[in-house]
This record gives structure tokens, sequence and C-alpha cells, in this order.
């Protein structure tokens, strides 16, 4: 699903109008209008007041490819040897190579430090700039098992 069929599915299922949403987020009814028909796109921190205008996760609202993805960076993980390792040399299942390795968490050791070490990265695969990449990051990040377990 897109941003806009997921915003207008959820507003449909909370009984909420279009007008009733731009209210809470502070736009035109025109502009839900534009989200839900794909015209425009809104934008990351618009998505964190939509998804707590319409009580949802943020990250139901932001587009991620299908697949598992790590539950410490976030990164797609969508090839066998980009899977992290257990102690035990087994492959995990949450986490890719690049954040677990023989059982435990490598590189940035905070949220912030992560946030801050990926931001720049993002910003240049994502075409976005440094600044939406941080709000995108930090709107993601807490939702995922590292970080929520902390």
């Amino acid at each position: 699903m897109t941003i806009g069929e997921i915003i207008a599915d959820v507003r449909g299922a909370r009984g909420m109008t279009q007008g009733e949403l731009a209210d809470r987020v502070m736009v035109t009814r025109q502009a839900v209008s534009r989200w839900e028909t794909g015209a425009t796109t809104p934008g990351i921190d618009m998505c964190k007041l939509l998804a707590a205008a319409l009580d949802v996760p943020v990250t139901r609202l932001l587009e991620a490819p299908p697949g598992p993805h790590c539950q410490s960076c976030g990164m797609p993980i969508p090839r066998e040897g980009q899977h992290g390792s257990e102690a035990n040399g087994t492959r995990s299942e949450d986490y890719c190579s690049m954040c677990y390795q023989d059982g435990a968490f490598v590189g940035p050791e905070t949220l912030e430090d992560l946030i801050e070490h990926s931001a720049p990265y993002v910003s240049e695969s994502a075409h976005i700039t440094e600044d939406e990449a941080v709000s995108y990051l930090s709107a993601v990040l807490p939702q995922l098992r590292r970080w929520k377990e902390q």
C-alpha cells in the first residue's frame, strides 16, 4: 500500500473525515485529499503528526520495502550473507551483519550515536536532506527491538 492509501484506510477505519484529519494536523482538507490520491506525499515531520492524529505507529505510514529489516538500524536484510551472526555462529534473524556479529552489537552504542552516524548515508541514498534523514531515523529507530528493549 502507498502512504496515501494507508492514510485513507486508517482515517476511514477511525470514522474520520478528511476535514477532521486536516484540522488535527493543521492543513487544508485538500492537502489530505492530495496525499490520499497520491498527487503529493507528506514529508517525514508531517508523517509524525499524521501518525499521532491517526493513533498509529509512524512506521506504518512510512513506506518500507517488504522483507526482513534489521532491528537495530532498520535497513533491509534481503540476502543471506547480510544477516548478522549469533555467538554460536548461527544466523541472526533480527540483525544485519553491520550491526551484529558473534552475538554482540558493533558500532554506535547509543540510539543518538547511530542516528548521527547513519543520517549522511540515509540522506544520500534516499535523496533527502540530512535534517530529514535525522527526522526519519528519529521516528523509525526507536520502534525497533534493540532500542525498545533499552
